[in-house]
């Protein structure tokens, strides 16, 4: 779910994915673990979304 976030960033100095997002302490530790994570912060990545505005 992740992956297709628009807050899902990659760290290229550090070499790895990390998430935007100010995450509460119970929020992260579900993020870290994967545990049933439903994000609130969750939006499509969509990269045709300003192209389809200018039309």
């Amino acid at each position: 779910m992740c992956e297709s976030c628009v807050y899902y960033k990659y760290d290229d100095e550090e070499e790895y994915y990390f998430c935007e997002c100010e995450l509460d302490q119970d929020e992260y530790y579900k993020f870290l673990t994967g545990s049933d994570f439903d994000c609130p912060y969750f939006r499509l990545d969509d990269e045709y979304a300003v192209v389809r505005h200018q039309i």
